[in-house]
């Protein structure tokens, strides 16, 4: 027998569960009481807002169950697990189906984002693999570093990187873009390649991924491209997201199609504390019936969840704030992983 051939759906496919992981350590629970609550606070109202649409799952340190508990709602399932961080995009599987239906798991290796200075991973490293098996999945290991936040699918073999991700060299030293290719056609089923130049801005600062797909672009539906968009010319991401639809306009999917590119707007908001931010309204979940969005308390807010809810006819956008995760240096897809249900 060959071996197993695996897909990896579109997100917008319908979801057994959502998986997440509970803050509880390090830059991302905070250095002070205040920011620890405020934490705790985002990823419950995440969590507490995906649970309307479909079933959470959520991985937590033995020693926070209770207090993650008093800000979850009832039916959200809890696991224990020992964690360094909370980015369960990053730290968990690629849920896939094979051909006859049955749920893999792709556990990547990961290595803290390419072995960043602050990092630790010894705890995250096996979270792929505990929540493959939780979810009762066949767990496909791939010795390729990379994260969840560093790919987008359409479910038709279309897959969206960027070329300072899975060819870091604190990534995959040495390792070309076919090799890459090939991981990615056994683990996840793609057999068309865009790679995207590179990501936001803000995402090469200390906290960044180096260029993550999923805060720059995503595809709604099959043809149908998502791109952040940065109206601003004094921002630094306003030539990025202009040579990033030149390479994106010359695409194609797996079908052999162009792209319609719809310009997703940046809000208005253009730094804070630390510079220019990397706000992205691209960086949402898709979920059952609904699309959880997020929002910075900012004018555009309201015209980018109305393209969000054009670009996704018949689901219910909400939007959360998602500010408190966009300082700790991700957004509401980065702390969220879709389980596939099975066909």
């Amino acid at each position: 027998m060959g071996e197993q051939r695996w897909r990896m759906p579109a997100e917008t496919d319908e979801h057994a569960r959502t998986w997440m992981a509970w803050p509880s350590a390090g830059y991302t629970l905070g250095d002070t009481d205040v920011d620890a609550e405020e934490a705790r606070a985002t990823w419950a109202a995440v969590a507490n807002t995906v649970a309307d649409f479909e079933p959470v799952a959520m991985v937590v340190t033995p020693e926070d169950r209770e207090i993650a508990a008093s800000h979850l709602r009832d039916d959200i399932e809890v696991h224990e697990a020992p964690l360094d961080d909370a980015w369960m995009r990053d730290i968990g599987p690629s849920f896939v189906l094979s051909e006859e239906g049955r749920l893999g798991a792709v556990d990547w290796t990961f290595n803290g984002w390419g072995g960043q200075e602050w990092a630790s991973w010894g705890h995250d490293a096996r979270i792929g693999k505990l929540v493959g098996t939780l979810a009762g999945a066949r767990v496909v290991d791939s010795p390729m570093v990379n994260e969840g936040g560093g790919i987008h699918v359409d479910g038709l073999g279309t897959v969206l990187l960027t070329e300072t991700v899975q060819r870091d060299p604190g990534r995959n030293p040495g390792m070309a873009r076919i090799e890459i290719e090939a991981e990615l056609a056994r683990t996840v089923g793609a057999s068309e390649f865009i790679w995207l130049p590179r990501g936001l801005t803000r995402d090469y600062d200390e906290f960044g991924t180096r260029g993550h797909v999923d805060i720059v672009a995503t595809i709604a539906s099959p043809g149908t491209l998502l791109l952040h968009w940065q109206e601003d010319p004094s921002h630094p991401d306003y030539a990025v997201c202009r040579e990033l639809a030149e390479v994106l306009q010359d695409s194609r999917d797996a079908r052999g199609q162009r792209f319609q590119i719809v310009p997703v707007p940046a809000p208005v908001t253009l730094t804070d504390d630390e510079g220019p931010v990397d706000y992205s309204y691209i960086n949402h979940l898709v979920v059952n019936g609904g699309v959880i969005a997020c929002t910075f308390g900012d004018p555009q807010d309201d015209r980018a969840l109305g393209v969000l809810a054009d670009a996704y006819p018949g689901r219910r956008v909400v939007g959360v704030d998602a500010r408190p995760i966009f300082a700790r240096g991700g957004g509401i897809h980065c702390i969220t992983q879709q389980e596939p249900a099975i066909p």
